[in-house]
C-alpha cells in the first residue's frame, strides 16, 4: 500500500490540531490514514486503498457505512432544515420508541454525546439523592469530563493518561473506584460509604477497554447492593444500546437500572446522547426542576432522523444475522490460535469482539492492563497493510455491522491467519 497523502495530510495536520487529530483513539505512528469515503462494511482512504473496517465509527454504524435508507432519511430532513432551536415532532417520536425498548427510561433528555449523557446523568443523581460521591468502576470509560476521568478507558487507557492535568484533585476526590466483576470489594465500598453515595456508574459490558463481560450474578449483585442502600444504579448503554438487543443490556441480563445513557447508535452515525430514568428523577431536570441542563444542538433534527432510520431498520432485521457473524469471527479466530498453538484470549459478545494479547480471561482493568500492547499494535499494522482496519488500540472493541456477512468475515480471518504469525516471530 502507498500512503503518501496520509502522510503529507498528517504534517500539515500534526501543525493545527493536537497530535494531528481531533480525538486521541484516532493516533497511531508513524501516521494515521485518513478517509476520503466508506459504503457498507469498507472504508477507502485519500490514497485509494480499501480496508474492511471493524471500527465502524466506535460503534454506532451498526447497519454499516452510508446505508441508503439512512442517507436518504438524512436528506430529506436537512431539505426540511437542519436546526429550529425550537422543539420538533421528532423528539417525540423517537423517545416514545426508546421508551418502548427501555421501560427504565419513562422520560428523557437528548444531547449532543455521550460524554453530556454521562455528566448530566451525574448531576441528576446528585441532584435526586442529595448526596455528592460517586462509585466508577475502573477501566470504564463515561466521556472525558472531570467527575469520570479516572482510571478510565479507550484513550485514556492507550495514551497512558487514566488522569489528565486540569483536572482539580477536589472534583475526583468525591469518586471512589471499584475493580470491574468484584462484588466483595462493591459491597465493602458501599457499605463504608452509601450514606455519601449518588449513584454507580458502569458500562454493564465493558466497551472501551476491550470488551470485558460482566461475570454471571454480577450486575444483579450490584443492582441489590444499591437497591439496599439507596444508591442510584446508573448504565452507560452509549455502547451496548440497541447492539447487544433492541434494549441494550439491560434487557440481554434482565436488570433495569435507575438511570440509562445511551448515544452511537441512536444516532444513526450522527451525533446524538441521551440520559433517561423514571419520572420522578427526570422531574428534577429543568425546566420543571432545579438540575440544569440545557443545549443548542439537542434534539438535533439529523441525527433524529438518521437514528429513527436506523432502529426502524434494526426492527425489521433483528439482531440475529449480526450476531451470528460476531460469533463466527470469535470461532474463527479461537481457531487460529488454536492452530498456532498460541495462549492469547478472543472475548466479546453479539457483534463486539477483541484478540488479547494475554494468557488469561480478562475480566477486569488490571487483567486488560496486563496484556501486550505493543504485539497488539504489531498486528494492527500488518493488518492495515492488508487492507484491514481496527481501532488502533489493545484497549478498544472491534465492531461488526450488518454489512459484514460471511464472505467479509471470512476474508478477514483470512488476514489474520496471515498476520499473526509474522506478529509472534518478529
Amino acid at each position: 500500500m502507498t500512503s503518501r497523502i496520509s502522510r503529507e495530510l498528517f504534517e500539515e495536520a500534526r501543525l493545527l490540531l493536537p497530535g494531528g487529530v481531533s480525538s486521541p483513539v484516532r493516533a497511531f505512528a508513524p501516521y494515521p490514514r485518513y478517509m476520503a469515503r466508506a459504503k457498507g462494511a469498507h472504508m477507502t482512504d485519500v490514497d485509494g486503498n480499501e480496508y474492511i473496517d471493524y471500527c465502524m465509527g466506535f460503534g454506532p454504524l451498526i447497519l454499516g457505512h452510508a446505508r441508503a435508507e439512512v442517507v436518504e432519511a438524512i436528506k430529506a430532513q436537512s431539505q426540511q432544515g437542519v436546526l429550529y432551536g425550537a422543539p420538533i415532532e421528532k423528539e417525540v417520536e423517537m423517545a416514545r420508541l426508546i421508551s418502548r425498548y427501555y421501560p427504565s427510561m419513562e422520560m428523557m433528555r437528548f444531547v449532543s454525546s455521550g460524554t453530556e449523557a454521562t455528566m448530566h446523568a451525574l448531576r441528576v443523581a446528585r441532584g435526586y439523592t442529595g448526596k455528592k460521591k460517586i462509585i466508577k468502576v475502573e477501566g470504564a470509560f463515561h466521556g472525558a469530563h472531570d467527575a469520570l476521568l479516572v482510571k478510565a478507558g479507550s484513550g485514556a487507557t492507550t495514551h497512558s493518561t487514566p488522569d489528565s492535568l486540569g483536572i482539580p484533585g477536589e472534583v475526583t476526590s468525591n469518586t471512589l473506584l471499584v475493580p470491574f466483576n468484584d462484588l466483595d470489594a462493591m459491597s465493602r465500598l458501599i457499605k463504608a460509604e452509601s450514606d455519601q453515595v449518588a449513584a454507580l456508574i458502569l458500562e454493564p459490558v465493558i466497551g472501551n477497554a476491550g470488551p470485558i463481560l460482566p461475570d454471571e450474578d454480577y450486575l444483579r449483585g450490584l443492582r441489590e447492593l444499591t437497591e439496599e442502600n439507596s444508591i442510584l444504579l446508573i448504565f452507560d448503554e452509549v455502547i451496548t444500546g440497541f447492539r447487544l438487543a433492541m434494549g441494550g443490556a439491560q434487557e440481554y441480563y434482565g436488570i433495569r437500572p435507575d438511570i440509562t445513557t445511551l448515544g452511537k447508535i441512536v444516532g444513526g452515525g450522527l451525533p446524538i446522547g441521551v440520559f433517561g430514568a423514571s419520572r420522578e428523577i427526570m422531574s428534577m431536570v429543568s425546566p420543571v426542576g432545579k438540575v440544569y441542563q440545557a443545549g443548542t444542538f439537542s434534539g438535533n433534527p439529523l441525527s433524529l432522523a438518521a437514528g429513527m432510520k436506523t432502529i426502524e431498520i434494526l426492527e425489521r432485521k433483528g439482531h440475529d444475522d449480526l450476531n451470528s457473524q460476531g460469533k463466527r469471527m470469535r470461532r474463527g479466530l479461537e481457531q487460529i490460535l488454536q492452530d498456532m498453538r498460541l495462549d492469547y484470549r478472543v472475548q466479546g459478545i453479539g457483534s463486539m469482539f477483541q484478540l488479547f494479547f494475554c494468557n488469561a480471561e480478562v475480566r477486569d482493568y488490571a487483567g486488560a492492563k496486563e496484556c501486550d500492547s505493543a504485539l497488539f499494535m504489531r498486528l494492527f499494522r500488518e493488518l492495515l497493510e492488508a487492507g484491514v482496519y481496527l481501532p488502533p488500540s489493545q484497549w478498544e472493541t472491534n465492531f461488526l455491522s450488518t454489512a459484514h456477512d460471511k464472505t467479509v468475515v471470512d476474508h478477514s480471518l483470512d488476514a489474520f491467519a496471515s498476520a499473526l504469525p509474522r506478529v509472534v516471530r518478529s
